[in-house]
């Protein structure tokens, strides 16, 4: 490749992915909070060691300075994004923080839902349970009382047990 085709790919000509990373790791590390300086502290923690000048030359640097494969890695694993989403065109108005947000919304309704399941298996041995109690209480008013002893003795231990 001649020097003036490498000059062509760090400039203006370069591919508009290449600036939406240097956009995104602008914008994940703002919205944060971070300086430059914890980005890179955050990266070498990582395992994907890059200082704060090479951060500062990837987002406004003239021209700026290319992301390689480990350190793309690196801003992925820290800011908590898959390589689609750092490559994409940064989002103009869900910051992390609304992402994150959006995240445990989906995570919770898809608890909530595991557990409304949990629920409806839960009702249905209880509605069985009570059918064959009563089928037992049924016998005569003897089992009907000895029943009704019991699960107030064993509501009782429950009580203690579980305060």
């Amino acid at each position: 490749m001649s020097s003036g085709n490498s000059a062509a790919r760090v400039g203006p000509e370069r591919p508009a992915p290449e600036d939406y990373v240097a956009d995104r790791i602008k914008q994940e590390r703002e919205a944060r909070g971070w300086s430059t300086v914890a980005l890179a502290e955050k990266m070498a923690e990582a395992g994907h060691p890059v200082n704060q000048a090479a951060i500062w030359r990837i987002e406004s640097g003239k021209p700026r300075r290319r992301v390689n494969l480990d350190e793309a890695l690196g801003f992925c694993q820290v800011f908590g994004l898959t390589m689609d989403e750092l490559t994409a065109p940064p989002m103009k108005h869900a910051d992390p923080v609304i992402r994150g947000l959006v995240r445990d919304h989906i995570a919770k309704k898809a608890a909530l839902a595991r557990m409304q399941h949990d629920v409806q298996i839960l009702e249905r041995e209880i509605e069985h349970i009570e059918f064959e109690l009563a089928h037992f209480a049924s016998y005569g008013a003897e089992q009907k009382a000895e029943l009704e002893q019991l699960t107030r003795r064993e509501e009782d231990e429950w009580k203690r047990q579980h305060p």
